[in-house]
């Protein structure tokens, strides 16, 4: 599989705070790569960085060929680099169907409100909410909420997806819904990113698993290799679960 981002020597600091430090990373085209690490280890930050929200203080980031470093976070959408957020805020007025039309508005200039309304129709379908279309957001669930994150992202038609935990706060049956569709999108051919806290999903979904502690990658590789890796244990997952997971394989 062909490269479709890469950092290099990445960094990233809020006064006195490394968020980031000297992080070289690598995501193939069709991969579906995990983040994971502690609360702190800089996960969302550095899809943060990566989007343009707060651009690298040292490093390149590298997107399909281009360098997008010093991006805006509307030029990276627009080159094809979309997300969800770990805390969903939908414009809650909105209905459904205009909440996922406005992303396909913001992400594609010159698309006809008519043509970003039938693409919505066609991404609330795909969550499954074509029922809640014409509800205002506020009135949905939060797992209604997030599907309608993933529906609105899919609107900017991502070449690279980041999925900011998307499991978060829902139940088993939920996760399990979530994971099939995540499951659809990567078979599509979409690249994601996702950030993840549930090892199941991670374990389940992930060709290749990331883990960051302190702002740095401290294992890279295949989700089983790097549960087991002692850095990993030590620093997120601790024995009780390796021991767990080495008997029930």
């Amino acid at each position: 599989m062909s490269e479709l981002l890469r950092l290099t020597g990445v960094s990233r600091r809020f006064s006195g705070l490394q968020a980031l430090r000297d992080v070289n990373l690598s995501v193939a085209r069709g991969e579906v790569l995990g983040l994971i690490g502690p609360n702190g280890a800089g996960k969302t930050t550095l899809v943060n960085t990566i989007c343009g929200v707060t651009p690298a203080n040292t490093g390149t980031v590298l997107f399909d060929g281009k360098d997008i470093t010093r991006i805006k976070t509307y030029q990276a959408a627009r080159l094809g680099l979309s997300r969800t957020f770990q805390i969903v805020q939908p414009f809650a007025e909105f209905s459904a169907l205009d909440n996922v039309a406005a992303a396909a508005l913001f992400s594609q200039p010159g698309a006809s409100l008519k043509s970003a309304r039938e693409a919505a129709r066609e991404h609330l379908a795909f969550v499954g909410l074509e029922a809640q279309a014409e509800q205002s957001a506020a009135t949905l669930t939060l797992a209604m909420r997030k599907r309608l994150e993933l529906a609105k992202a899919l609107a900017m038609k991502p070449k690279l997806l980041f999925l900011d935990e998307v499991n978060a706060g829902l139940n088993s049956a939920e996760v399990e819904r979530a994971t099939k569709l995540i499951h659809q999108l990567a078979a599509g051919g979409i690249t994601i990113v996702m950030i993840e806290h549930l090892m199941k999903v991670a374990l389940n979904v992930c060709t290749r698993i990331v883990v960051l502690h302190n702002g740095h990658p401290i294992a890279d590789g295949p989700p089983r290799e790097v549960i087991s890796n002692p850095a990993v244990v030590e620093a997120y997952l601790g024995q009780q679960y390796a021991q767990r997971t080495a008997r029930h394989g």
